[in-house]
């Protein structure tokens, strides 16, 4: 897929790795669509040329109207789905088990929620003419993380939800791959995100050290970068693939 002159849609695209990847496919001539429950993203999409439409991805119905919004009359060549919470809760604390609000909450927007986005935007891409050799129509790309293989204390409701991400890509590409529709997940390890920025430095600094190689946290932009190249790169389909500067989480 060329990114100059796709039309991608990015959840979570108000801030973060979201509006990370935004800027980055609206700099190589793509046309952006921003969904998210922060209205902040509207200044962002108005910055890059593009749309904002408010979604609570929970709600599949919403998400389904607002990604045939984004196609119009046009295409919708490029789903990104970032949006997500990350809770922190044992199982067992000190007022008691798990809230069961809590985790229900978070495996509906970190996992219904991208499943709702993915399987919306893929009943649009298989209306759509493929192109390019291959006859392609659309790409997707959801985000897991590294908890859903390393979940640390106080992330079993953000591992699972994760975890859920990472196993649905393999069935959900053998599902479109007929259509000819890509679905990859990116595992990000530590990165810069809003939640990491409003940490100490000295603790930021710290949890940089634990990355092997760059020791450091990861760049929004870094991850935009691997968005970027999944959608260009054809063969690049059903596959997790793990960007964290080959870190393995500690318990905690």
């Amino acid at each position: 897929m060329e990114l100059n002159g796709c039309v991608a849609a990015i959840t979570g695209g108000a801030g973060g790795l979201g509006a990370a990847t935004a800027r980055h496919v609206a700099d190589a001539g793509g046309t952006v669509a921003i969904l998210d429950r922060d209205e902040a993203g509207a200044t962002l999409a108005e910055d890059l040329g593009g749309r904002f439409l408010q979604l609570d991805v929970t709600d599949a119905a919403a998400c389904a109207d607002a990604l045939r919004a984004v196609a119009g009359e046009g295409r919708l060549d490029l789903m990104v789905n970032c949006a997500g919470v990350a809770p922190a809760a044992r199982t067992v604390g000190r007022d008691g088990p798990h809230d069961p609000d809590l985790f229900a909450r978070t495996v509906a927007i970190n996992l219904t929620g991208t499943f709702n986005c993915a399987s919306a935007a893929a009943a649009i891409m298989a209306g759509q003419d493929g192109r390019g050799a291959d006859g392609e129509r659309g790409v997707i790309v959801n985000t897991a993380s590294v908890a859903a293989y390393e979940g640390q204390v106080g992330q079993v409701a953000y591992a699972a939800s994760k975890g859920g991400v990472a196993a649905m890509t393999l069935p959900m590409a053998r599902d479109l791959s007929g259509l000819g529709i890509r679905v990859v997940a990116i595992a990000p390890g530590l990165f810069l995100t809003p939640m990491l920025e409003g940490l100490p430095e000295d603790v930021r600094d710290s949890l940089g050290r634990q990355v092997p190689y760059p020791s450091r946290l990861g760049h929004p932009a870094e991850f935009a970068a691997l968005v970027a190249h999944v959608a260009v790169n054809p063969m690049l389909n059903g596959e997790v693939i793990r960007l964290d500067g080959a870190i393995r989480m500690a318990p905690r």
